[in-house]
């Protein structure tokens, strides 16, 4: 369905003197195959993650590489392909309020998808669709005369998880959307959104940082660091048996609801925040970006990036040590 080539996204930040490139995503490759499915993107803050979501949505161009849908360049599709794109790629941001305008009530908001793909051919029959939406996603239809502010997070969540339903969306880029809602609702969103996609076979490429969220969910697993994917491959394949260092050190960190249990710590790195925050843009892309922290580190680490490694079907790593 989508196929991410060689992408790459440089950002310049700075004032009109000084100014230093920022690579947000570099050199991602990967695909989302024609059929439900759900990709977990995982990371930790400022990876890269929510750039590429936002590349794969066409809100902002690559500086290099291509985004393919069903083959074909999304930056050079015609009006008729990308209003056709758009209706199949849809989001779920962070923040549900921000997604909802205040002004509108909830039938509003859900009317709006409605008459722009034209999926209606009256107002009755448009009502009719908007109330079946509502109670797929388990809210009741008195919910519709209510504005944004009236709601709980989980609630505008669903109203937004509705609206993506309207239109029969083929994928949905879901931006960390359980964050910023109460611990108590998240398993209720993470199992509604698990139905949505088995039901109306609706792919998720479902952006975190948490990985136990990402289980309930993912039936694959991209790792990024930096702007770049080290580890990739199935769920469990990835998650009981990591390879990468870094990917390694993010399963180990993950918190256990067992008071007895402590850290073990047995995944050792450096302290570094060159590789974080260098400006040498050039040194940064010579090598590998983690070698700074990792003390499996080798002589090679340092003088080149290293290759992808498919250490079995379906699991694949960026890392020297099995090269």
């Amino acid at each position: 369905m989508i196929e991410v080539e060689n992408v790459t996204k440089i950002f310049h930040v700075g004032g009109l003197l000084k100014r230093r490139r920022v690579i947000a995503v570099d050199n991602v490759s990967f695909s989302i195959p024609d059929k439900p499915t759900t990709i977990a993107l995982v990371g930790e803050s400022g990876s890269g993650k929510t750039t590429l979501g936002r590349l794969i949505l066409g809100f902002i161009k690559p500086t290099y590489g291509e985004i393919l849908w069903n083959g074909k360049n999304i930056f050079r599709m015609k009006r008729n392909e990308w209003k056709l794109y758009r209706k199949n790629v849809q989001a779920i941001f962070q923040d549900p309020y921000e997604s909802l305008d205040p002004r509108y009530k909830v039938v509003e908001t859900l009317m709006e998808p409605v008459k722009k793909f034209k999926i209606a051919s009256s107002r009755e029959e448009a009502l009719k669709m908007i109330r079946n939406a509502i109670e797929s996603v388990g809210l009741r239809q008195e919910i519709l005369d209510k504005y944004p502010h009236q709601l709980s997070g989980g609630e505008r969540q669903r109203v937004l998880l509705a609206r993506v339903l309207l239109i029969n969306a083929k994928l949905i880029v879901a931006d960390e959307p359980v964050s910023m809602i109460d611990a108590s609702l998240r398993a209720s969103i993470l199992n509604l959104m698990r139905d949505i996609n088995k039901k109306f076979e609706t792919s998720f490429l479902y952006i975190t940082h948490d990985i136990s969220t990402a289980y309930i969910l993912a039936d694959s697993i991209l790792v990024m660091y930096l702007g770049s994917i080290v580890e990739s491959g199935r769920f469990e394949k990835v998650v009981y048996d990591p390879k990468h260092p870094y990917v390694k050190l993010l399963i180990e960190s993950i918190p256990v609801p067992d008071p007895k249990r402590k850290w073990k710590g047995t995944v050792k790195i450096r302290e570094s925040e060159e590789g974080l925050l260098s400006k040498d843009i050039v040194k940064f892309r010579s090598r590998c970006k983690f070698c700074e922290r990792c003390i499996e580190a080798k002589e090679i680490c340092w003088k080149k990036p290293p290759p992808v490694i498919e250490i079995e079907r379906d699991h694949k790593v960026s890392c020297f040590l099995y090269a």
